[in-house]
């Protein structure tokens, strides 16, 4: 099992959504993720809102940390995805957590919530992911 320290480094790769939109992990284990976003001009769209793929940014980015915590045995890929917004962020941190509700021989489910740090929900995703084994 890998320490958290261990997943921040290998997801260190994974640029665009950490170095470029500066999202962080703050948990992770086996079938459960929490990411972190502190909002700022770059995150906004024209209308002076947070751009919706932000949030989608997040929620897969959480789905993909949650799914490969442990990567000695394969990765796991996103299959399909469906995000429903509920709102608009009111606050200035993001928060998306992913929650596993099946993990089976070759595919996976999860439900990630995006909320920001005053309690609104702003989205909800459900997507899919397909294990790759090591070859």
């Amino acid at each position: 099992m890998r320490t958290l320290e261990e997943v921040k480094n290998f997801f260190e790769a994974d640029v665009y959504a950490t170095a470029t939109t500066g999202i962080e992990i703050e948990e992770a284990r086996p079938g459960y993720a929490k990411v972190t976003l502190d909002l700022d001009s770059r995150h906004m769209n024209a209308a002076n809102r947070v751009m919706g793929a932000v949030y989608y940014t997040m929620a897969d980015f959480a789905f993909a940390v949650a799914n490969n915590y442990d990567i000695e045995e394969g990765i796991t890929v996103t299959l399909s995805s469906q995000i429903n917004f509920l709102g608009a962020a009111r606050g200035k941190k993001l928060t998306a957590e992913a929650r596993v509700l099946k993990d089976g021989r070759s595919t996976t489910f999860y439900c990630i919530d995006v909320t920001d740090e005053l309690g609104t929900q702003i989205a909800t995703v459900s997507s899919n992911g397909f294990h790759i084994p090591r070859s």
